[in-house]
């Protein structure tokens, strides 16, 4: 599972990192402690005049199907699961033609500590060993609220974690490597999507953090710093 995580490029960075067309006039600031319902920045491309645009665009993290009633059981769709997206209602269209990249820093997990005194739950900071950002494979979608106005949305897809990371948790978030971003996020591209996604165990490098980080009200750089295990 990736249920908080950490995103902090600014906003020219990600427009040259990622070949961003169009900006948004708002777009999320940066944030080290982003939890479900955030606003997030999130790279997808849409058809504009045309022609084939890589947008950067805020999205909110849990995703609402086109046909949901009502936004509020967003939270439980931050993440989907790579086993199931292909076939489960909530993602199946999206993988199919609305997939995204939501670029992070690196994300966090909390592994309970066995010690002398009663078992705690440590924060964990994952995060990229060559310290660039990580595209998070995501889908998103358009909902439409009785009041006209729209909705965008996004999850994060998710495998079974690998190498030390699994000792942390079992779920880890999925990337997509950059040579394969083109295919991933055209809405025509028309080979089985699952190809183009990766598992970055091998790559990812984790410390300790603060406890400061399981307040969502929290934030700033200091969330990813190393910290000695069982001290805030």
């Amino acid at each position: 599972m990736c249920g908080r995580f950490a995103s902090s490029e600014p906003v020219d960075r990600l427009v040259e990192l990622f070949g961003i067309d169009q900006v948004p006039d708002e777009l999320p600031g940066p944030r080290w402690n982003i939890a479900p319902t955030d606003p997030v920045g999130t790279v997808l491309s849409r058809v504009r005049d045309g022609e084939l645009r890589r947008l950067l665009v805020p999205a909110r993290w849990g995703l609402v199907p086109s046909w949901s009633k009502s936004p509020a059981g967003a939270a439980k769709l931050i993440n989907a699961r790579v086993e199931t997206v292909a076939g489960k209602p909530a993602f199946r269209k999206a993988f199919a033609s609305r997939r995204c990249l939501v670029p992070a820093d690196g994300y966090y997990e909390w592994y309970t500590e066995s010690g002398d005194g009663k078992p705690a739950k440590q924060p964990y900071f994952i995060h990229p060993a060559t310290g660039e950002p990580m595209a998070m494979a995501g889908l998103y979608e358009f909902w439409k609220a009785p009041d006209a106005s729209w909705l965008t949305s996004v999850t994060i897809i998710t495998t079974a974690a690998r190498d030390a990371v699994g000792r942390l948790h079992d779920r880890m978030p999925m990337v997509v490597e950059p040579d394969a971003w083109d295919a991933w996020l055209d809405p025509g591209f028309g080979s089985d999507p699952h190809g183009l996604l990766t598992v970055p165990a091998a790559d990812l490098d984790f410390h300790p953090v603060s406890t400061e980080v399981n307040k969502v009200g929290n934030d700033g750089p200091q969330l990813v710093e190393p910290v000695a295990t069982g001290t805030e």
